[in-house]
C-alpha cells in the first residue's frame, strides 16, 4: 500500500479527535441531539484548524445508521461509503477550482432530488470565499430555501470575502489557532501509536512553528520522521527547520544590546554558512523580542511563553538588561524587514542593515531610534562617563589646532555680528516683507534652529521688541526659539538683514491679545504724562486738548 501522510492518516474521524475545538464540536453534537440541525453552516478559520474534517465528521454524523454518543459508528454502510466517497450524497466541491456561474447552477439542479441512502444530502463547499460574485448571487436563492433534506456546509479561510447575504443565511462557526499545549498533545499521541520515540523539546518545537494549524504541525513530524530512524531529537527539528536553536537567538540579542555590530554580523554569516533559512530566522527573531516583551509585563511566563524553565529564566534576565522602548523598536525594525524580504533577492543584506540598526541607533533616522539615541546620552550623562576628545587637526594655514578649536572656529563664522549696528524703531511691516529671507537664512547657518523658528511668525512689535507667535501645541518650540543661546542667533540674522539692532519676543498665540491691549494701556498713560507737563510749561489757560 503506497504511504500516507500523517496528516490524511490521523484525520479525525469523531467529534472528540477534533483538536482544540471543542466549542464548536459540542455544538453540533447537540443540534443533532435534539434535531435541530441548520440548513447551511460557515465554518471560519486558518488553515488546518479542522474545518473540512469536521463537516465530514458532520456530514457522517447525520446521516449514520447506527451513530454512537452522536457520533458516527464509521462502520456502517453510509459512514463506510461517505468515506470512500462512493456515496452521492455527500458531495465536497472545490470552489477554488469550481467558481463559476455554471458550477452553480449544477448544482441548484441537483439539489432537488432527495438522497439515496441516507437521511441528508449535504454540500461541502471548501474555499468559498474563491467563487465568483455571479456564482454568490446563483447559490444565494438555493442558499435561502433548500430543500428540507439538504445540508450546506461553506469553509473559508478569508469569511470577509463572503456576501454578507451569504453570511445572513448561514451559521457561522469561528475556529480557533490551536493551541501549543493541544498540539503536544496530539502530536505525542501519534508519536506512541507509531512507536516513535521524541523528545519533548522537539515537540514543542514543533508546535511553535505549526503557527496555530494542526495539519502544519503532523506534516512537520512527518518530515522529522523520515530524516532520522533513531530518537528525534531538539537539533533534528532544528535541522529540518532550517531554524537555529535558543542559544543563538540569546547570544546574538546579547550582541544587539552590547551594540557589538562585528559579533553580529560574524553569527549572521556563521547562520547563512551552516544554510538557515533567513525568512524563518527572522520570525524566530521578532519571537523572541516578544518574549522579551512579555517579561516586562507579565510575573508568570508559563503559558504566554512557550521555552523551557531554563530557557525562561534566560529569558527573564536578558530582559532586565533592555529597556521597553529597545525591544519595541527592534520588533518594529524586524517586522519591517520581513515584510521587505519576502520580495527581496537579497534577504541576507536586509537582515544585516536591520541588526546594525539594531546595534547602532545611529543609523536608524526613525522615532525609536531617536528615542534610542536620546536615551544613550541621559544613561552617559547621568553616570558622568562624558569624555571629549581633543585631536589635532592642520588648518589651511599649516597650523595645528584641536578639532574643538576648528568647531568654534566654524561656529564664530555663522554667528550674525550685530554689536556696531544701529539701535531704531522696528519697522515691521519691512520686517514682515523680508521674514521668509530671515527664515532661508537662519535655515542656511543653523538648520536646528530653522526647525523650531518655522513654527511661529510675526505678530508685531511691543516696546520695541518683534513679537513671534506659535500655536497651540508648540510650546516646545517657542521656548526653545526664546531662550540663549537661540534667540541670540535669531536676533543676529534679523539685525544683519535690516541693518539695524533688534530684540525679539517669543510668545503663544493666545499671549498676543493681552499684550496688545497692555501696550495700548501704556501709551495711554504715556500720553497723559506728557500732556500734563505741556500744561505745567504753559499754563492751562493756553493749552487746548483736541481729540480726533
Amino acid at each position: 500500500m503506497a504511504y500516507m501522510a500523517l496528516y490524511r492518516k490521523w484525520r479525525p474521524q469523531i467529534f472528540e479527535d477534533v483538536v482544540g475545538q471543542e466549542h464548536i464540536t459540542q455544538t453540533l453534537k447537540n443540534q443533532i441531539k435534539n434535531d435541530n440541525i441548520a440548513h447551511a453552516y460557515l465554518f471560519c478559520g486558518t488553515r488546518g484548524t479542522g474545518k473540512t474534517s469536521t463537516a465530514k465528521i458532520f456530514a457522517r454524523a447525520v446521516n449514520c445508521m447506527n451513530p454512537t454518543n452522536f457520533n458516527p459508528c464509521n462502520q456502517c454502510e453510509v459512514c463506510t461509503g461517505i468515506q470512500s466517497e462512493t456515496m452521492m450524497d455527500v458531495i465536497e466541491i472545490d470552489a477554488a477550482s469550481n467558481n463559476g456561474v455554471d458550477d452553480i447552477r449544477e448544482i441548484r439542479e441537483n439539489v432537488k432530488y432527495p438522497p439515496t441512502k441516507g437521511k441528508y444530502k449535504v454540500y461541502i463547499i471548501d474555499e468559498v470565499h474563491m467563487l465568483s460574485t455571479g456564482a454568490f448571487n446563483a447559490l444565494l436563492k438555493t442558499l435561502e430555501e433548500p430543500p428540507h433534506f439538504v445540508i450546506f456546509i461553506l469553509a473559508t479561510t478569508e469569511p470577509h470575502k463572503i456576501p454578507a447575504t451569504i453570511l445572513s443565511r448561514c451559521q457561522r462557526f469561528d475556529f480557533k489557532r490551536v493551541k501549543e499545549t493541544d498540539m503536544v498533545g496530539n502530536l505525542a499521541f501519534i508519536c506512541r501509536e507509531m512507536g516513535i520515540d521524541i523528545e519533548e523539546s522537539a515537540l514543542k518545537l514543533i508546535a511553535r512553528n505549526a503557527d496555530g494549524g494542526m495539519r502544519d504541525a503532523q506534516s512537520l513530524l512527518d518530515q522529522c520522521i523520515a530524516y532520522t530512524q533513531e530518537k528525534i531529537t531538539y537539533d533534528d527539528v532544528i535541522d529540518v527547520l532550517g531554524t537555529v536553536n535558543d542559544s543563538f537567538i540569546f547570544e546574538l540579542v546579547d550582541h544587539i544590546a552590547k551594540g557589538d555590530a562585528k559579533a553580529a554580523m560574524e553569527a549572521v554569516d556563521s547562520l547563512v554558512a551552516a544554510g538557515k533559512d533567513i525568512h524563518q530566522f527572522i520570525k524566530d527573531l521578532i519571537q523572541h523580542y516578544r518574549n522579551l516583551m512579555m517579561t516586562k509585563v507579565a510575573e508568570n511566563l508559563e503559558g504566554i511563553v512557550n521555552l523551557s524553565k531554563e530557557n525562561i529564566e534566560r529569558l527573564k534576565t536578558q530582559g532586565k538588561q533592555l529597556e521597553n522602548h529597545s525591544i519595541i523598536r527592534a520588533i518594529h525594525v524586524m517586522s519591517e524587514t520581513d515584510v521587505d524580504a519576502k520580495w527581496s533577492t537579497q534577504p541576507r543584506i536586509l537582515l544585516e542593515v536591520a541588526i546594525i540598526k539594531l546595534c547602532q541607533p545611529a543609523y536608524d533616522q526613525s522615532m525609536e531610534g531617536l528615542i534610542e539615541r536620546i536615551h544613550a546620552l541621559e544613561k552617559s550623562i547621568q553616570s558622568g562617563n562624558i569624555k571629549v576628545q581633543y585631536v589635532e587637526a592642520v588648518t589651511e594655514k599649516g597650523t595645528t589646532g584641536t578639532v574643538q578649536e576648528k568647531a568654534e572656529e566654524e561656529e564664530k563664522k555663522n554667528q550674525p555680528s550685530v554689536q556696531e549696528l544701529p539701535v531704531k524703531p522696528v519697522n515691521f511691516e519691512a520686517l514682515e516683507r523680508v521674514w521668509d529671507a530671515i527664515l532661508k537664512e537662519i535655515r542656511k547657518r543653523k538648520i536646528s534652529v530653522h526647525a523650531v523658528l518655522m513654527e511661529g511668525r510675526p505678530v508685531g512689535v511691543d516696546k520695541n521688541a518683534l513679537l513671534i507667535a506659535f500655536k497651540d501645541g508648540y510650546g516646545f518650540h517657542k521656548e526653545a526659539a526664546g531662550n540663549s543661546p537661540n534667540k541670540e542667533f535669531i536676533e543676529g540674522v534679523i539685525g544683519e538683514l535690516l541693518g539695524q539692532k533688534i530684540s525679539i519676543k517669543c510668545v503663544m498665540e493666545d499671549e498676543v491679545a493681552s499684550l496688545s491691549t497692555a501696550a495700548k494701556e501704556i501709551s495711554a498713560s504715556q500720553e497723559d504724562l506728557e500732556l500734563q507737563k505741556i500744561i505745567e510749561l504753559f499754563g492751562a489757560d493756553l493749552v487746548e486738548v483736541v481729540k480726533d
